[in-house]
């Protein structure tokens, strides 16, 4: 035991939790701390493109350094929970540029500054007023680390391959509700969402249910509000409201009758700021579930019949 005014030396970390942690946070960018899960999401980028599997990692082991450099408990890096930023950054990396060699260094030094861009944030919501509302920093940092490398390698940017035209409302549809699924990730693959949905199912039947939930809402207000079939059915119009119900359903709201109201609810408003979006040519990524989540953490404060977890 330490003397009275004499910090605590930070607990170490094993190899092996060094190693669950890398693992695990491709599972928390869906909110779970489970390997099964980590291991079928990482299948899923292996199927779209083994190259994109490795930028994700490495992002992830970026972040995941950088969080314990800035003095993360061991606990939070052992679950994952300093990784998933960075692994999405890996996959929107690849999104951007593809798998030239100036990849690789730019995951890695993007998955290294979500760490200090999730510390900011983290700030942000405790360290002022808004800490009444115990709001998380969620994939935010992502967003921001990603819209810089957006901004910062134009030259390197590469095309994406044309999408197959959709011209039909029932293709589009179906073909949704796994594209859904894998565009949280940045992928545009049936197989890979199809991969992803059955991690969340492994990880928990709610959370499986309402990541099929949030695809089914999110494809029908994507039509209903007139987006393109095509950016229906590969996934654009509705992978945000996968993450919205997930968030309110079962993550951050206790799971109830009124949860998962407010979690359709939420991924309606999703839809309608993704179209916002699209509309001002935005770089979306994750935000329109990030600030519909926001939004609707803080009115849940309100309810008192809306339990946080």
């Amino acid at each position: 035991m330490s003397s009275a005014g004499t910090a605590s030396p930070t607990p170490s970390i094993s190899s092996a939790g060094w190693l669950k942690g890398w693992g695990q946070g491709l599972s928390q960018i869906f909110f779970q701390s489970n390997i099964y899960t980590a291991l079928l999401i990482l299948a899923a980028f292996v199927v779209a493109d083994w190259r994109m599997a490795v930028l994700v990692l490495i992002g992830c082991a970026g972040n995941t350094v950088g969080g314990r450099l800035l003095k993360a408990d061991s606990s939070s890096v052992t679950s994952g929970l300093e990784g998933f930023c960075g692994a999405l950054v890996g996959a929107a990396t690849f999104s951007t540029i593809g798998g030239q060699w100036a990849a690789y260094p730019i995951a890695l030094i993007g998955g290294l500054l979500c760490a200090p861009v999730t510390w900011l944030v983290v700030a942000l919501f405790t360290k002022t007023p808004l800490r009444v509302f115990s709001l998380p920093s969620t994939t935010a940092p992502f967003c921001i680390v990603a819209t810089g490398i957006l901004l910062s390698t134009e030259a390197l940017h590469v095309t994406s391959a044309p999408s197959a035209t959709i011209d039909s409302e029932s293709l589009a549809f179906a073909r949704s509700l796994l594209t859904n699924v894998s565009e949280v990730v940045l992928i545009n693959n049936v197989w890979s969402g199809a991969l992803i949905l059955l991690g969340l199912f492994v990880a928990s039947w709610k959370v499986g249910l309402a990541g099929l939930l949030g695809s089914v809402v999110g494809s029908l207000c994507a039509l209903a509000m007139g987006e393109a079939l095509t950016e229906t059915a590969n996934g654009l119009a509705g992978y945000s409201g996968v993450l919205t119900t997930i968030a309110l359903a079962v993550v951050f709201l206790r799971s109830s009758t009124l949860s998962w109201i407010l979690a359709v609810i939420g991924t309606v408003v999703t839809a309608v700021v993704t179209v916002i979006m699209h509309d001002l040519s935005a770089p979306t990524y994750t935000w329109p579930y990030i600030l519909t989540t926001w939004v609707f953490l803080v009115i849940a404060h309100y309810i008192p019949a809306a339990k946080r977890t």
